[in-house]
């Protein structure tokens, strides 16, 4: 049962910290004539042919939003199964990017999907 509220608080508190420092921000820049592109959608567009024109891009921030929560908060729930600090740290080091990895590519294949499918 702990694990279980540890998840849900970590996912709440990412969300949230994702939600005012990179979502906000994305969507006040996208509004200028600036548009900055946070690097996550930046990888996106490069690594999936994701064409924002197409697609609704506030939709996209919250997917991305919710993602990177996840995975954030996958993460630190397994790290807190382990017992030893140097574990916790190897651990993380070694997992982080192809968790990262892992769910980009599932995003990016189904906007890819939703792309072809809207033309």
């Amino acid at each position: 049962m702990e694990q279980v509220i540890l998840f849900i608080l970590t996912f709440i508190v990412v969300f949230i910290g994702y939600e005012i420092f990179i979502v906000n921000r994305a969507k006040k820049n996208y509004k200028k004539k600036d548009k900055k592109i946070p690097i996550e959608i930046k990888y996106l567009i490069k690594k999936y042919g994701i064409d924002i024109k197409k697609i609704n891009y506030f939709q996209l921030l919250q997917v991305v939003a919710i993602v990177s929560s996840l995975d954030i908060t996958i993460l630190v729930t397994i790290m807190s199964l382990i017992d030893k600090f140097i574990f916790k740290i190897l651990f993380v080091v070694v997992c982080i990017i192809p968790v990262i990895l892992i769910s980009y590519r599932i995003v990016g294949k189904k906007y890819r999907k939703k792309m072809i499918k809207d033309e």
